[in-house]
């Protein structure tokens, strides 16, 4: 049969719409985006997705003299697809055919597997591992404070990590990030800034889980930078933005957390005040998924008021506002700048480059290069080596530059560089406030660190 290229109707990604539920417009959706990227091929060394594709038509033309389209698919060659892919939207950005370049075809690839992702976990239910990996705040919340060395020390034990791969299906491999024991929503509830902090605005800091329960001194800089440039940070209470649940399919989950966290956030808001969140999935979540799926003035509000904290710092407080100081004191040298996936989707270039190459005698390599997490997806036993094969194009390019500092925005992208690279891995802001003297310690060159 010929799949034609240009739909007869625009795809559904609403899953308030009955089509969004309908297993045969689905699968003519699937067929039709795959048939179109059988074509195209241009994407096929972004993930696995498109080489386990192209590899599942051209075996079913070649070895069972069936038709050499996508017709041929069966669903286990759907299912494996939509496994395979860890969500990085890179291939949407890439794609010519998308609605973001008003072509007809609408192709939207991330979109039609998670939908098949979504329709799936409705029907046979979510797994205990991806349970266990939707809820990165509960773990937070149960594993940092006085819990925290106690929890760290177990998790370094290979015997554990071997129980826990069994049991819940993350690999024993991963190198999960510790726990702190000073969790950043406590040390933000003690910290006093000075008095004329707010002089040139406030902001809303969505602090991510991460930054929450395992790095919160990449909060603890962002709340030096911004109140350094006289911007007041308020943080209000907030929970797991839901881009795990949105990876696992999760959609009553993910819509749970959107709802709560719009509650807290959109109230805070006016003409002045953005949300900034120092996690690129995080604020690509809350400005771009929030108001699709809970689609009410709020949500729109929340997702048109967030930037990712360094796009606020670069086009708000250091273009804008002016507010960011000039006096530099402490060059970088030459730094190694990870654009994460999650980042570049947003369409909002390098801001954390922009900005770092206006400190004296500092020098910055972006690096565009997946790292092959992305959120869940890497953490999983089963994919663990598939993902470390597809981040050594990352991990040589940061390894040939030499750079006395390595950063990252994206937390779990930083966990794989500083395993597979031997480098300690900081967020921008960190490097920032170094800069300016405010951390001195938070940002010492690029050294070693013990590989789990």
């Amino acid at each position: 049969m010929t799949i034609k290229p240009t739909p007869t109707s625009p795809p559904c990604f609403d899953p308030d719409e009955p089509r969004f539920w309908d297993a045969k417009d689905l699968e003519d959706e699937l067929r039709r985006a795959f048939e179109i990227c059988h074509g195209c091929r241009m994407c096929v060394s972004y993930c696995p997705s498109f080489p386990a594709l192209f590899d599942r038509i051209d075996a079913n033309h070649e070895e069972r003299g069936l038709a050499h389209d996508a017709s041929t698919l069966n669903e286990h060659d759907m299912r494996l697809v939509t496994d395979l892919c860890w969500q990085c939207k890179i291939c949407y950005v890439k794609c010519p055919y998308t609605p973001d370049d008003n072509h007809e075809w609408q192709l939207d690839f991330p979109k039609v597997l998670w939908r098949e992702k979504v329709v799936r976990s409705r029907r046979e239910g979510i797994s205990v591992q991806e349970r266990l990996l939707g809820e990165p705040g509960v773990l937070g919340v149960i594993n940092s404070g006085p819990l925290a060395p106690l929890v760290n020390f177990v998790a370094k034990s290979a015997l554990v990590r071997k129980v826990g791969e069994r049991a819940a299906g993350i690999s024993a491999r991963f190198p999960l990030p510790e726990y702190a024991v000073e969790p950043f929503d406590r040390w933000f509830a003690k910290h006093r800034p000075a008095q004329d902090v707010g002089r040139n605005g406030t902001v809303v800091l969505f602090s991510t889980c991460l930054v929450d329960y395992n790095r919160p001194g990449i909060g603890q800089a962002a709340v030096a930078v911004l109140e350094h440039a006289g911007i007041k940070v308020v943080r209000p209470k907030q929970v797991c933005c839901g881009m795990p649940n949105m990876d696992t399919g999760d959609l009553d989950g993910v819509r749970e957390k959107a709802r709560y966290n719009v509650e807290q956030l959109a109230p805070l808001l006016d003409d002045d005040v953005y949300i900034v969140a120092p996690g690129p999935s995080c604020s690509m979540t809350l400005r771009k998924e929030y108001p699709e799926l809970i689609k009410t003035p709020e949500s729109a509000l929340v997702g048109a008021r967030t930037m990712d904290l360094m796009e606020y710092l670069w086009k708000i407080a250091w273009r804008e506002k002016k507010a960011l100081p000039k006096n530099f004191e402490n060059p970088l040298g030459k730094v190694a700048y990870h654009a994460p996936c999650h980042m570049r989707a947003q369409k909002i270039a390098t801001p954390a480059r922009l900005l770092l190459e206006k400190i004296p005698n500092t020098e910055v390599r972006v690096i565009e290069q997946c790292s092959a997490v992305d959120g869940t997806w890497g953490m999983k036993a089963e994919y663990y080596d598939l993902g470390v094969k597809y981040s050594q194009r990352l991990v040589r390019q940061i390894a040939d530059t030499e750079a006395e500092h390595v950063a990252s925005d994206c937390p779990l992208a930083s966990q794989r560089i500083a395993k597979e690279n031997g480098v300690r891995v900081q967020h921008p802001v960190e490097l920032l406030a170094h800069a300016y003297g405010l951390a001195p310690n938070s940002a010492s060159a690029a050294s070693k660190v013990p590989t789990p």
